[in-house]
C-alpha cells in the first residue's frame, strides 16, 4: 500500500513517531479494537513492566492485523492509551522500533485506567 503523508509546516511537528496526517489509497479499511499486553495463551498481563506491556500490545496489534491480511505497513493511525504520561518518551522510542516508516498518524492519550489493571493500550486503523 503507498500512504501518502501529508506535512505542513503551518501546523507543529510532529513530536514523535508519527505524521501529521495520512492519505491512503482505496482499499478495505479495518478498524482494530485495543489491544493492551496480555499473553494470547494465557489471558494474563505478559509483566508489570510497562516496556513488556508495550512491546507485547503491539505484538498483539500485529496479529490482528496481519489476520485481517495486512502488515505493520497498512496502519494508517494509531491511538495510544498510558496511564501514566511521564512514560510517553519510552512508548515513543519502543513504537519507533517496531513500527516502519513512514509512520503513520497517531493520538495518545493519557487515561485513568485500563482493562486488567494495563498501563498501555493501542488501537489501530489500517487499509489493506
Amino acid at each position: 500500500m503507498a500512504k501518502q503523508i501529508i506535512h505542513t509546516d503551518a501546523a507543529p511537528a510532529a513530536v514523535g513517531p508519527y505524521s501529521q496526517a495520512v492519505a491512503a489509497p482505496a482499499g478495505k479499511t479495518v478498524y482494530l479494537s485495543g489491544q493492551i499486553g496480555l499473553e494470547p495463551g494465557t489471558g494474563d498481563l505478559v509483566s508489570e513492566n510497562f516496556e513488556g506491556q508495550v512491546r507485547q500490545s503491539f505484538a498483539n496489534m500485529q496479529a490482528v492485523i496481519e489476520a485481517a491480511g495486512g502488515s505493520l505497513d497498512s496502519i494508517v493511525k494509531l491511538t495510544l492509551y498510558l496511564t501514566d504520561l511521564s512514560k510517553f518518551g519510552s512508548a515513543n522510542a519502543i513504537m519507533a522500533d517496531i513500527i516502519p516508516q513512514p509512520f503513520p498518524a497517531r493520538s495518545t492519550i493519557g487515561v485513568a485506567s485500563l482493562p486488567k489493571g494495563a498501563q498501555f493500550e493501542v488501537e489501530a486503523i489500517i487499509v489493506v
